[in-house]
């Protein structure tokens, strides 16, 4: 871009960021104003680095589709806010050496600056941030509604610890047994914790998923998280004692083939049924795996400990009698299930190693010709799939998984031994955090009248200044250490009380600042009801896939609490998800091509893409990048090739020739520009924004070849077409050629009998395999067509590396991958 076309696009985008900022256009109408649409982000934390390009990528794609509304004549909710509580910002003071407060509102400062670049059409008068006490107020109200109607307890409980960071963390917060904020790996350290009853919602969470129009993988990880099985618990008595140990199991018709009990470690009757002479040996055993988290064990434990061991007891199988022993192993976790497991080694991978390593009996039950034997018949592996039960007594000949397990569950309770049951994987969500930044938990605890709402009046309960905010690492927040704040009166009695040190999670302020964002200044309560029938749920929800457990599990759940208690028409806050993908970069430090970090040395700074070529060039790049639901590799080169087709477009429009009065504007002039109209507002709507740029280069290239002269409506048409990619150049050219204001247009339509058109259609192969077609007009140039195939087999490219492209004109397009 030569220096006198980038000084030109500086000064245009500046003078309309200048007098957006005076006169803000699509500003919220209030409430009940006509037909809505509510285009929300994932609200960012304000992080001490600043944005980066991928940032963008959600934030472009959402104001494309919030401007789209905003010219149908929608009144449009498109707000942004700050997620400043929790960690990430705490961290980031420790790092500068201030206070956090003072980091945040320096954080907020940057990332407000980079947003107004971007020209969104935000209402910052609807702005909210985490950390005021004006909105955290209303956190801690929705909090004391879950304590009073008792979805909020104090227990205390080995949780996970996170070293690092010195503060518990949530089961859904912990990745294969590390901290998912910093990596570090979690130990278990038993303190008094503030836990929601999330499990309560677990049925409600699971089948709300069936009507949301959200991306299907993250609604089966959810499903997976919630982790809803049938089964039966089974009563299995223990030799030579009074004890009797439960069993829940998915798999009842396998009961004949139980040749061993595995039990939790850490469960109370252990010690109970160990005979003397193992004793020693268990608790050492007990001993090894009490620093290891439930993850860590369920997903493959520490090669250092012991499979399991014997503890010298022996348990009745119900059905036939037999004395199967009895083992603690570290894949046992004393709150799922019930903390005692089934060993039915023929039919389970990991039961079969535990069977090999301490020499128990294989016994199969079901028999398959899939399942892979020896000369003399007996299991080479594990077989986990269907077939007919053997060796099972009255279950002998039934098709095991149906019949066989219907009637073992029928026979297992007709003999009091078994009962049919329903249960869940999720865990309650550990709700508290032992460290400085974030909402103070509006509990205190009085020694004469016990755990006291703080009462509602009294609200919020703020976070003191203070001059030592770092992390104890004693369980205990930095808040216990402040007398004059923890010493208070009890709300019942008035004597001497002490307020709850502890603190909320992060997710406590994003659990909910959708229902605020309507009217966030409103004092008398959270929310308006009128405000939530008539914005409520979202319409547009754009965020990234990392998300999908944590936040939009939780959203949820204070969503569905809120209505159950009468305080919401709905029970689901956001009707369309829409997830897009990371932009990835080369890195310096490890040469591969990563998910940008700083700390990777691949980060892009849209500050210096905007100088290099503007925030509309920028803008359409990211659209254009991929499609936007996948991962897609920036390139700087990709940058100067937006500009020039930016550059092009200004040069075409503004050069007289090529306009004319609309009169004069010819048949295949308007029917082109028709076409044109349909085949973007098609591709938008079907979420294909990169197909709809495409679309906007083959316009260009056809009105040059053919030298258009456009007439006055078909140029505004396309000038506010423009404006949801480029909004600085379409107001630039709008106001100079047509003396409008993008304020008073809207959104062009297509006359269906002039947009018909013939087309080709092209083959798309992958190594030489048909995987798909696209149909587009004749002649069409392959930087046009490449991105309309991509996005037909995006699948097929998911994770893949182009390494060379094969395009014949009219014929076909063939990518040659790299497996």
């Amino acid at each position: 871009m030569s220096y006198q076309i980038k000084e030109m696009v500086q000064e245009i985008e500046k003078k309309w960021q200048e007098r957006w900022r005076e006169n803000p256009p699509a500003q919220t109408k209030p409430t009940g104003n006509g037909k809505k649409f509510y285009c929300l982000d994932m609200f960012p934390y304000p992080s001490g680095s600043g944005l980066h390009v991928g940032h963008w990528r959600g934030y472009v794609l959402s104001d494309v589709y919030a401007r789209v509304k905003w010219l149908e004549g929608y009144n449009v909710l498109h707000p942004m806010g700050w997620d400043a509580f929790g960690l990430p910002a705490e961290n980031d003071a420790i790092k500068k050496g201030i206070q956090p407060h003072v980091s945040t509102a320096q954080n907020i400062a940057v990332f407000k600056r980079q947003l107004e670049q971007l020209a969104a059409i935000y209402d910052w008068r609807k702005e909210v941030n985490t950390t005021d006490p004006h909105y955290y107020k209303w956190t801690q109200w929705i909090f004391l509604q879950m304590y009073k109607a008792g979805l909020a307890y104090r227990t205390t409980m080995p949780i996970n610890w996170c070293p690092l960071d010195k503060t518990g963390l949530a089961n859904e917060e912990v990745v294969n047994g590390a901290c998912e904020r910093c990596g570090t790996p979690v130990i278990q350290k038993e303190i008094p914790q503030w836990v929601l009853r999330i499990t309560n919602y677990a049925d409600k969470l699971l089948t709300g998923l069936d009507k949301l129009e959200w991306p299907e993988k993250v609604k089966t990880m959810q499903r997976n998280w919630i982790g809803k099985s049938e089964g039966v618990t089974i009563y299995f008595e223990v030799a030579g004692s009074k004890e009797r140990l439960e069993v829940y199991t998915t798999c009842p018709e396998t009961i004949f083939g139980v040749t061993f009990l595995v039990m939790a470690p850490e469960k109370e009757t252990v010690l109970r049924i160990t005979t003397r002479e193992q004793k020693i040996e268990v608790k050492e055993y007990q001993a090894l795996i009490q620093a290891m988290t439930p993850q860590g064990r369920t997903q493959g434990g520490n090669p250092d400990i012991p499979r399991g061991v014997f503890t010298g007891a022996f348990a009745i199988n119900p059905v036939n009698g037999a004395q199967i022993p009895i083992y603690l192993a570290s894949y046992v976790i004393a709150d799922y299930g019930t903390g005692v497991v089934m060993g039915v080694p023929a039919h389970d991978t990991r039961d079969y190693a535990f069977a090999d390593t301490f020499e128990l009996p294989i016994v199969q039950v079901i028999e398959s010709p899939e399942a892979l034997k020896d000369d003399e018949g007996n299991l080479l592996v594990a077989y986990e799939g269907d077939g007919t039960l053997m060796n099972s007594s009255w279950l002998n000949e039934l098709p095991a998984k149906t019949e066989g397990a219907a009637r073992a569950i029928e026979e297992l309770e007709k003999r009091g031994v078994g009962k049919h049951k329903l249960t869940y994987k999720l865990r309650d969500w550990i709700f508290s955090r032992q460290r400085y930044w974030g909402e103070p938990i509006p509990l205190v605890h009085c020694e004469r009248c016990g755990i006291v709402p703080v009462p509602e009046d009294q609200l919020p309960v703020e976070l003191p200044i203070v001059e030592r905010y770092q992390p104890t690492g004693t369980g205990e927040s930095p808040l216990a250490g402040i007398p004059e704040w923890v010493n208070t009166t009890c709300p019942q009695c008035k004597g001497p009380a002490k307020r709850e040190t502890n603190t909320m999670p992060q997710w406590a302020g994003s659990c909910w600042y959708f229902l605020r964002y309507p009217n966030p200044h409103l004092e008398t309560a959270a929310f308006d009801p009128q405000d939530m029938r008539y914005w409520l749920p979202v319409d547009l929800y754009v965020g990234g896939v990392e998300h999908a457990i944590l936040h939009l599990l939780y959203a949820r759940f204070y969503v569905k609490v809120l209505h159950d208690l009468g305080h919401l028409p709905f029970d689901e806050p956001f009707a369309h998800l829409f997830n897009q993908g990371m932009v990835l970069k080369l890195s310096e430090k490890s040469g591969l091509v990563e998910k940008m970090s700083k700390s990777k040395g691949n980060v892009v700074n849209p500050d210096d893409m905007v100088t290099l070529y503007g925030s509309d060039a920028l803008r359409i790049y990211i659209l254009f990048m991929g499609p936007p639901e996948l991962d897609c590799e920036w390139q700087d080169s990709g940058m100067s090739g937006v500009a020039r087709f930016l550059q092009r477009f200004w040069n075409f429009v503004t050069d007289p020739a090529h306009r004319c009065t609309d009169a004069q504007e010819s048949r295949e002039v308007t029917a082109r520009l028709h076409r044109f109209l349909k085949d973007f507002q098609e591709r938008i709507g079907h979420f294909k924004p990169n197909t709809a740029v495409a679309s906007f280069m083959e316009w260009l290239n056809d009105a040059s070849s053919g030298k258009y002269q456009l007439g006055p409506h078909s140029l505004e048409k396309l000038l506010v077409t423009l404006s949801v990619f480029a909004p600085h150049m379409a107001s630039e050219l709008l106001e100079q050629l047509l003396k409008k204001d993008l304020a008073a247009c809207s959104w062009p339509t297509y006359d269906a009998s002039l947009a018909v058109v013939n087309e080709i259609v092209i083959p798309i192969q992958v190594n030489g395999k048909l995987r798909g077609e696209v149909a587009v007009a004749p002649d069409t140039p392959q930087d046009i067509v490449r991105p309309l195939a991509e996005q037909k087999i995006a699948r097929w490219l998911e994770g893949k590396k182009v390494v060379k492209l094969v395009f014949v004109p009219n014929r076909l397009i063939n990518f040659v991958i790299q497996d």
